[in-house]
């Protein structure tokens, strides 16, 4: 009687499994010269990603007036002239307001409508929910600076230039926030839709007290995500905010370069419009992570 290959490593284990498939697979062990030049590239890797910040950083520390390089790469003789200058100006405080309301209230904005629209596609059934939903989705294929001009004809006809509305409400129409809440909202179990239609639940309480609690790992990803495009879009308030008074921070900042500014001013104010988009992954960073690992497994 033949002794099959499974018998065989099980008899020269010794009778344990565990050790059979180590045997038959074996054990990857990375040697220590592959570990040493493993954490050689990645420390490689992190130093030419930190080394922009750094050239920022230290530059913008740097007093006014010319720059050589690579000698005012040195972190030496650092001062906070430039800061001083950069945030006791009035135009510049009056850039990051109008940022910080442009990047929230659109964050707000797009979720609330997102999560609405996923909800209806993932879970509603109405005439039509497909070809609705794979329209809307085919938005993301069309270039933004396709519908820029028709978007801006609107906008300007309908008063809005200079103003915050203007500036925010065509950014809140997000295809790609849809649609990822939508496939997020799909792996969610149907009994707990059912359950709650027998208790005699409305639409507006199942929204707020399932929906909602159950996808807060997907609404803080896409939140860090609008987050960044809105604090750092640089054509649409460019477009939109014609005036002094309605530039955000990247067209403001943008305009200090075209009017020769100090480059150590223009790289504080760099910085200045920096540290908010990392406190901002910083208090989404659990969330975020969570998000993205979830959204994998749901695909």
């Amino acid at each position: 009687m033949s002794t099959t290959v499974a018998e065989k490593a099980r008899a020269a284990a010794g009778g344990d499994p565990s050790r059979s498939r180590r045997r038959a697979y074996g054990t990857f062990r990375p040697s220590r010269t592959g570990r040493v030049l493993r954490a050689a590239l990645l420390l490689l890797a992190a130093i030419v990603t930190l080394f922009p910040f750094y050239v920022m950083v230290v530059l913008s520390l740097k007093p006014i007036g010319p720059v050589t390089f690579p000698g005012s790469l040195a972190p030496t003789g650092l001062t906070t002239e430039a800061f001083d200058q950069i945030l006791g100006a009035r135009d510049v405080l009056r850039w990051a307001l109008n940022t910080l309301v442009y990047a929230v209230v659109s964050v707000v904005g797009v979720l609330f409508l997102a999560s609405l629209a996923g909800y209806a596609f993932a879970k509603k059934r109405f005439p039509g929910k497909e070809v609705m939903f794979w329209s809307f989705v085919a938005m993301l294929m069309v270039p933004y600076q396709v519908t820029l001009i028709p978007t801006f004809v609107i906008v300007s006809q309908a008063g809005g230039v200079d103003t915050y509305w203007g500036l925010i409400l065509p950014t809140l129409a997000n295809a790609q926030a849809v649609f990822l809440i939508r496939q997020f909202v799909r792996s969610l179990p149907d009994s707990l839709f059912e359950a709650a239609t027998i208790d005699g639940c409305s639409e507006w309480r199942i929204y707020r007290s399932i929906v909602l609690p159950l996808i807060k790992p997907i609404l803080a990803t896409l939140g860090v995500f609008v987050f960044l495009w809105h604090w750092n879009d640089f054509l649409w308030p460019l477009v939109v905010g014609q005036s002094q008074e309605m530039r955000t921070l990247t067209t403001g900042l943008a305009s200090l370069n075209a009017e020769q500014v100090p480059l150590s001013v223009v790289l504080a104010g760099s910085v200045v419009a920096f540290v908010p988009i990392f406190m901002a992954y910083l208090v989404g960073q659990r969330y975020f992570t969570e998000g993205v690992t979830m959204t994998g497994q749901k695909g």
